[in-house]
């Protein structure tokens, strides 16, 4: 039996796993793909705070970015930039294959192509039935970690609630020799409600893509024709490939023998659907409480239960702030994104905002923040006849609340 099986061999679940072999624990991964060279759905924007803090190799980075170029439904730009480099584009699926590999090379066993049918919780042990190669598998461990990525079905079978709001995403991979700058698109024509993108990765290539909660094959082709029309990319170098992302967590990220990491249990930024950093930073709580309680050999639901304590009390605030600014914008039309363009830009916020070196690529409470405390904004968000209680919590963050 080993001790912890951890299922899927993403970012978050890697970490979990290489850093719990290091301490001394017999793990095994479970990982549906047969190889982790296979497509990734993820643009590999991090921060540089990530880089730093997981040693993130240099190897692994197709490109530095100082900012974006945030587009206006009616064509107009604002560039966010700062001199020093803000964030890192990595390549994806080298990403996923090194930390996967500083795992096993650890000690952590990876049993590939392996799909997941049930995880079933016993008084002693956990027992995960598993098909590999057409063959029934049957994994025991002491706990399991789950950290899937978006898998509504699997992760509502675990018995600790769902994740109740979410968005699909589409993103091709296409040829583009002339854009150096990350863009990001707005707009009800685009991608309503949400954004669409184009992000340069290795030389003459890039990623266009967008989130919305319909017709996103109808959206992406009508952003592909807008690019090309523009000479800012050619022909598509590949098919189309869908994901989910979360934008709220999932209710309980812990129960006996159990917890969720990452992706699986919410923990993304519901402003950008960002998720590797913030799974990264909970993948290190989890396997430091794991630790405890493996080492106590206490790995009750109450035990358990502080990791979900830690990991809400670093990113609880930022997660409730972000996902109430994204339902906000949601609600807006295309004449009340580009007044908000407007006001950012002429009352001079934006270039406070870029001036101030607190503020950060992950951490979206602290801007939503500081830009409602400025009351030319929030007499302009008055103004857009949104929902009272919406327009109460902007007010709350304005004042530092949340």
């Amino acid at each position: 039996m080993h001790d912890v099986a951890v299922v899927g061999g993403g970012p978050a679940g890697s970490h979990v796993a290489g850093r719990l072999v290091k301490l001394g624990y017999d793990v095994a991964v479970l990982e549906r793909k047969q190889y982790l060279s296979e497509p990734v759905c993820c643009t590999g924007i991090i921060s540089r705070e990530c880089t730093t803090t997981f040693a993130i190799d240099e190897d692994l980075i197709f490109r530095w970015a100082n900012g974006a170029r945030i587009i206006s439904p009616s064509g107009e730009v604002v560039k966010l930039w700062r001199p020093e480099p803000q964030a890192a584009i990595v390549d994806r699926v080298s990403f996923n294959i090194s930390l996967a590999s500083r795992a096993q090379g650890r000690g952590a066993r990876y049993l590939m192509g392996t799909q997941v049918r049930a995880v079933k919780v016993q008084d002693d042990r956990v027992v995960i039935e598993a098909g590999c190669d057409g063959e029934p598998l049957s994994i025991e461990a002491r706990v399991a970690v789950i950290a899937t990525g978006f898998s509504l079905g699997f992760v509502e079978g675990l018995g600790l609630g769902r994740i109740s709001d979410s968005v699909p995403g589409i993103q091709v991979e296409v040829a583009a020799p002339t854009i150096d700058d990350v863009e990001v698109y707005c707009g009800r024509e685009v991608a309503p409600g949400f954004f669409g993108w184009l992000v340069p990765t290795s030389p003459g290539r890039a990623l266009v893509g967008l989130l919305a909660r319909r017709s996103l094959g109808t959206y992406l082709e009508k952003l592909m024709s807008s690019l090309e029309a523009q000479g800012k990319i050619m022909a598509a170098n590949s098919e189309p490939m869908h994901w989910g992302i979360p934008l709220k967590p999932l209710p309980k990220t812990y129960g006996q023998r159990l917890m969720v990491v990452g992706t699986a249990a919410g923990q993304v930024k519901p402003t950008t659907g960002g998720g590797i950093y913030y799974g990264l930073l909970c993948a290190d709580i989890a396997a430091d409480h794991l630790d405890r309680a493996l080492a106590a050999d206490d790995l009750s639901a109450r035990s358990l239960a502080r990791y979900e304590r830690e990991w809400k009390k670093k990113l609880g605030r930022e997660l409730r702030v972000g996902y109430w600014a994204r339902k906000v914008y949601e609600r807006l039309n295309d004449g009340q994104i580009e007044k908000i363009f407007d006001i950012m830009q002429s009352s001079g916020i934006l270039e406070d905002l870029l001036k101030d070196e607190d503020l950060s690529f992950d951490w979206h409470g602290g801007v939503v923040s500081r830009v409602f405390n400025y009351r030319v904004f929030l007499k302009t968000i008055a103004a857009m006849n949104l929902p009272t209680g919406l327009i109460k919590r902007l007010t709350s963050w304005g004042r530092g609340g949340g």
